[in-house]
C-alpha cells in the first residue's frame, strides 16, 4: 500500500479521535454582548470543545443532551485587570509583614487573592511589581494546572532608583538597609537598567514594569518626582524591546511621566497629575493610560484613619488619591488611549469591577469602559488573536451577570458564572 496514503490516513484518524475525546459544552446565553460592535444578541449557543469557543449559533442545535443554561444572563469575554499585586493587600499592618512574613507567606495569599480575582470575573490579568517573584511562581502553578487562578503576566519584582519607589529597603534601619542593585531591582545608571532587565528576563518575568517617579505608598517623602534619568528610561524599554517584553510604567508626577513617555513606554499607570503636554505626547506615541481610580479612591479614604498609614505616606495619598478620577476623565475626553487597571492589592482584591463605575461617573461610556478590560488590554499582551471577544477560534474565557452591563455598569461587580480556558470556575 502507498505509504503516503496509510500516513494521511493515519493523521486523518488521529484528528477524527482527537475531536471525538475532545470535552464538548454548551452555553446558552440569553443575552452576548459583541465587545467589538456593542451590540447585544439574543438567544445565543456557544460551542465549547476542549479550550475553544468552535461555533456560536442563534437558534437552538440539534441533538444536545446538557448545556450549561444562561437564558437569563448576559455573556461576556472574560474581563482582564492591566494592574493588580496578587501577593499583598494593603492594610494596617502591611509595612510591619514586610519584616515579618516569609516568601512561602506571600505565595499562600497570592492564591488565595488569585482565586477571588478570577470567581469576580477577571480571566486575565498583569501582575506589575510583586516580591519575591512570587506571581512568576504562581503564573506556573495555574498553567500548569496545579492551582486555579486568572492567566497572569508578570512583571517579577519592579525596578526603581536608589531611595526612590521600588527600593526594597526605603524605611529600614541601617544595618537592614544595605545597597540594593539590579537582581534586586535597583538601578543607578545605564548599565544597572540593563542588567535589571536581563535579570527579570533570567527570572521569567513577561513585562518590565518601572518606577518612573515617587510613589505614593513608598516610605519615601516624594510621590512626584522624577527617578530616572532620560538615558535610563530608554535603555530599560530599548533592553526590554531585545528580549520581547513591553514596559509599564508607575508615574505620578509630570517630569518623569514625560520622560518615560518620551522613550517609548508602552503604558503609563496611575499617571496623576497628567497635563495637557503630556497626553499630546501619548497621544502621538500610542501610549496607553492604565488609571487605577479604584486605587486613589481607596487610599484617600484611608488616609483620614489614624493608624492606618504610616505618617510619611498619610499626607501622599490625601494629595494624590482623588486626583486620579479628575485626571481619568480629562484623558478620556483628550483621546489617550485607556487600558483597565485597578491597583488591586491596594484596595482589595476581587472588587476590582468597580473600576468600572468610575471610569463611567467620570464619562467614560460602558461599552468604551469594557472595551478597555477585553479588546484593548488583549492588544496589548499580544493574545488578541485568542482572547478579548467571544468568537469562533478563541479561547473560552466567559462571563454572565444579571442584566444589560451597558445599562447599568454595576451588574459587573456580581459576577455570577465565570468560566476560564474551557473549565467552569464558578456557576
Amino acid at each position: 500500500m502507498n505509504k503516503q496514503y496509510i500516513f494521511g490516513l493515519t493523521a486523518l484518524t488521529l484528528v477524527f479521535s482527537s475531536y471525538l475525546n475532545a470535552e464538548e459544552q454548551w452555553l446558552h446565553c440569553g443575552n452576548l454582548l459583541n465587545v467589538k460592535t456593542g451590540k447585544i444578541l439574543s438567544n445565543q449557543w456557544l460551542q465549547i470543545n476542549d479550550n475553544k469557543i468552535t461555533n456560536i449559533l442563534s437558534s437552538t442545535p440539534k441533538s444536545i443532551n446538557t448545556f450549561i443554561d444562561l437564558k437569563d444572563k448576559t455573556c461576556l469575554p472574560g474581563l482582564m485587570d492591566m494592574h493588580v499585586h496578587l501577593d499583598g493587600e494593603m492594610n494596617p499592618k502591611a509595612y510591619i509583614e514586610d519584616f515579618t512574613l516569609n516568601p512561602a507567606d506571600l505565595a499562600f495569599r497570592a492564591h488565595e487573592y488569585a482565586q477571588r480575582t478570577l470567581k469576580a470575573g477577571f480571566t486575565t490579568v498583569r501582575n506589575p511589581g510583586d516580591s519575591y517573584n512570587v506571581t512568576i511562581a504562581l503564573r506556573n502553578a495555574i498553567n500548569q494546572g496545579w492551582v486555579k487562578g486568572p492567566r497572569i503576566f508578570s512583571a517579577g519584582k519592579g525596578i526603581g532608583t536608589t531611595g526612590g519607589h521600588a527600593d526594597p529597603t526605603n524605611g529600614t534601619n541601617a544595618r537592614l538597609m544595605g545597597d540594593p542593585g539590579p537582581k534586586q531591582g535597583v538601578i543607578n545608571s545605564v548599565d544597572d537598567a540593563k542588567k535589571a532587565v536581563r535579570q527579570r528576563y533570567k527570572d521569567g518575568a513577561d513585562f518590565i514594569k518601572i518606577t518612573a517617579t515617587g510613589g505614593v505608598l513608598s516610605l519615601a517623602k516624594s510621590g512626584q518626582n522624577p527617578q530616572f534619568t532620560e538615558e535610563e528610561v530608554k535603555a530599560v524599554i530599548d533592553t526590554a524591546k531585545d528580549y520581547g517584553m513591553h514596559v509599564a510604567a508607575h508615574a505620578h508626577g509630570k517630569e518623569g511621566m514625560l520622560r518615560a513617555v518620551k522613550a517609548g513606554i508602552t503604558t503609563i499607570e496611575h499617571g496623576t497629575y497628567m497635563d495637557k503636554e503630556i497626553m499630546q505626547a501619548m497621544k502621538k506615541m500610542g501610549t496607553y493610560y492604565v488609571p487605577t481610580i479604584l486605587a486613589g479612591k481607596f487610599v484617600a479614604e484611608k488616609a483620614k484613619e489614624d493608624g492606618f498609614f504610616p505618617e510619611i505616606v498619610r499626607p501622599k495619598a490625601a494629595a494624590v488619591g482623588p486626583q486620579i478620577q479628575k485626571t481619568f476623565s480629562k484623558a478620556y475626553k483628550a483621546g489617550v488611549k485607556i487600558a483597565f487597571g485597578t491597583d488591586s492589592g491596594v484596595s482589595a482584591h476581587g472588587d476590582n469591577a468597580k473600576e468600572f463605575e468610575y471610569m463611567v461617573e467620570a464619562g467614560m461610556p460602558e461599552l468604551k469602559a469594557i472595551q478597555s478590560a477585553t479588546l484593548t488590554p488583549a492588544k496589548i499582551l499580544h493574545i488578541d488573536d485568542q482572547l478579548g471577544s467571544l468568537e469562533a477560534g478563541k479561547l473560552a474565557d466567559i462571563i454572565a451577570v444579571s442584566g444589560n452591563p451597558l445599562k447599568n455598569i454595576k451588574v459587573l461587580q456580581q459576577v455570577d458564572f465565570v468560566m476560564k480556558n474551557g473549565e467552569v470556575i464558578k456557576k
